[in-house]
């Protein structure tokens, strides 16, 4: 009996790949409704090994999805529900059509809308899972609750964004999980820290939209995304309220009702308004007991024995707990010309005090002509009226000082100053090759110097580098004409032989002499031959063994044994590139001071021969 032929791509990558094409066609979806069902439910276009074996030996390069996800997505309930939207938009379309305004109307009130609960539940069953996956929700959500009303971006989306956005700020000041900050010309990172997950975001800077020339991003698609995070940000928000014994949504607390606002037209939107401060402290839930603060960390011992590892967890705890009151008792006033939204909630995310003007925004708290203010935030190069009971330092000081977990010295961040770099703090432990600037370095340790440092204060030293670079070429040819008399002389006194050694000479026996010299040749010590050791040579025989230990790499790990060499390789070059261009930047910085001392100079003395 004869075996039935096996038709061919019916097994292996030709089976398990599908074309978007043939998707759409299973699945019965337009293209729009499939990219939003496929972002909806995490499916994404897959990368194949062998792409014409993929592609069932067709040409060019085609979008592939795995046949199990089209598959799962066959027995999805909101597929049917988009085939309602379908239905009831075509009789909108007929009706308008035929101007029955009435039907239209009742059409449009009885719009079936899309509940995506499911979704986040079967794409996040914990709610660790939810945390980890937060970094480009909050990072969208932030983003989109900048924006007006767009063609493509509807009003109350932008809104639901910015309102989702506040509640989780809220959160975190009231978990004081903030660890890091950073800003830089995209915006604002931040680095939070919830049931031991990492969240990093953006926030972009507060800005007027500007509408794009072209359509070069495709916001329908970006408000799909938003669509699915808005949702997933609103559980996550519900389970960090009530973990925290919060009322959610949040509400004022009952005692906050201040005299000059009785006449309250709206409240929701006098809520709202307050709540968006981030000033005033949420409403906690009736005979809820205060958060209890994590315990002291255990010591067990580990499984490899190594005890510095727990030792440096204890260390990390204690420095993340007087981080979370680094603030306390402090008050902080912003002036108006400074970013209000970001300072003050990173303020308050380490227990510090701060208000602001109240024309500038609602919610401030105490004036700006009181006593108890120790740091008043401003970003101008002087101010007419000045109190002595605080400082004026400028905003740098408040990132700068949380990133070094404790408060700076404010000489250098005072009204006016230069200010030193800001440093980012998200930098990666674990690799072996980091740059670290030389402003890092000095900050970890204060006994660092630079070899080309120059000390700037001293003006003594910067008016006298000229007058030093003169005395030394003159010293350098003294120095020259003093060696070469002392070896014309040394040449002399050798030519000149004494006439007591020619007298000496001749006096002596030729028996005395032949003793002599007998004697001196069983003295004498053969001179031994000289022995010049290679410094290369330890380096050489390094190379030699890593060589041979190379080639006994197995042959499955020498592909991946290949990347982690390359990668070496490449931050190799780009820390050299990085050392390249911060001393080119050194030295046109110098070039640029020598440069002004000598105007100055020019000027000093045209000055006093006029």
């Amino acid at each position: 009996m004869v075996s039935k032929k096996k038709k061919k791509y019916s097994s292996g990558e030709g089976a398990q790949f599908m074309t978007r094409k043939a998707a759409l066609k299973k699945l019965q979806l337009s293209l729009k409704d499939f990219r939003r069902i496929c972002i909806l439910k995490g499916i994404y276009p897959r990368e194949p090994r062998n792409r014409k074996r993929a592609q069932k030996g067709a040409g060019g390069i085609k979008t592939l999805y795995h046949t199990k996800d089209i598959k799962f997505l066959l027995h999805e309930p909101i597929i049917w529900k988009l085939r309602e939207l379908k239905v009831y938009q075509q009789k909108i379309r007929r009706a308008r059509a035929t101007r029955e305004f009435g039907r239209m109307r009742k059409y449009l009130r009885d719009y079936p809308s899309i509940n995506i609960d499911h979704i986040v539940k079967e794409r996040y069953p914990t709610f660790v899972d939810a945390l980890r996956d937060l970094d480009d929700c909050l990072t969208l959500c932030f983003l989109f609750s900048t924006f007006p009303s767009l063609k493509k971006v509807p009003r109350n989306q932008s809104m639901l964004c910015r309102r989702l956005t506040v509640e989780f700020m809220h959160a975190v000041i009231a978990a004081k999980a903030l660890r890091k900050v950073f800003v830089s010309i995209k915006g604002y990172y931040y680095q939070a820290e919830f049931e031991g997950q990492t969240i990093t975001w953006i926030v972009p800077h507060h800005f007027s939209f500007q509408p794009q020339n072209k359509d070069e991003v495709d916001f329908k698609i970006m408000s799909t995304f938003v669509e699915f995070y808005t949702m997933m940000l609103g559980f996550v928000n519900y389970k960090l309220f009530h973990s925290m014994n919060l009322v959610y949504p949040p509400q004022l607390t009952a005692g906050f009702s201040p005299d000059s606002e009785k006449d309250l037209i709206d409240e929701h939107a006098y809520v709202a308004e307050r709540i968006a401060a981030l000033n005033i402290s949420l409403a906690k839930v009736a005979g809820a007991n205060e958060v209890e603060e994590l315990p002291e960390i255990d010591i067990f011992q580990s499984e490899d024995g190594d005890p510095q590892k727990l030792e440096e967890a204890k260390q990390e705890a204690e420095k993340v707990k007087k981080l979370k009151t680094m603030f306390k008792g402090l008050k902080f006033f912003i002036n108006r010309e400074v970013p209000r939204e970001p300072l003050v909630f990173i303020i308050r995310c380490f227990g510090g005090e701060v208000s602001w003007d109240r024309n500038h925004f609602v919610g401030a708290t105490f004036d700006e002509s009181d006593e108890s203010i120790a740091y008043q935030i401003v970003d101008r190069p002087s101010m007419d009226k000045q109190y002595l009971s605080r400082y004026y330092v400028q905003p740098q000081w408040v990132f700068d000082s949380i990133n070094a977990r404790t408060l700076l010295p404010i000489n250098k961040y005072l009204m006016g100053a230069v200010l030193p770099p800001h440093l980012s703090p998200f930098v990666d432990k674990i690799k072996d090759q980091v740059y670290m600037p030389p402003e890092e370095r000095a900050l970890k340790d204060p006994d660092f110097k630079p070899l080309d440092d120059e000390p700037s204060g001293s003006d003594i030293e910067e008016a006298s580098d000229e007058d030093a670079e003169e005395k030394n070429e003159q010293e350098s040819e003294e120095d020259g004409e003093t060696a070469l008399a002392r070896q014309y002389q040394q040449e002399i006194a050798e030519d000149s032989p004494s006439d007591d050694e020619e007298d000496g000479e001749d006096d002596l026996d030729k028996e005395k002499k032949k003793l002599a010299k007998e004697k001196k040749k069983a003295m004498a010590v053969s001179s031994g031959v000289p022995f010049k050791e290679n410094p290369y040579q330890k380096q050489i025989e390094d190379k030699q063994a890593f060589r041979l230990r190379e080639k006994l790499v197995r042959k499955k790990h020498r592909n991946l044994y290949k990347s982690m060499k390359a990668g070496q390789e490449k931050r190799k070059k780009e820390i050299w590139l990085l050392r390249k261009k911060r001393r080119l930047h050194d030295e046109k910085v110098k070039e640029e001071k020598k440069a002004e001392k000598r105007k100055q100079k020019m000027q000093a003395f045209e000055a006093a021969t006029a």
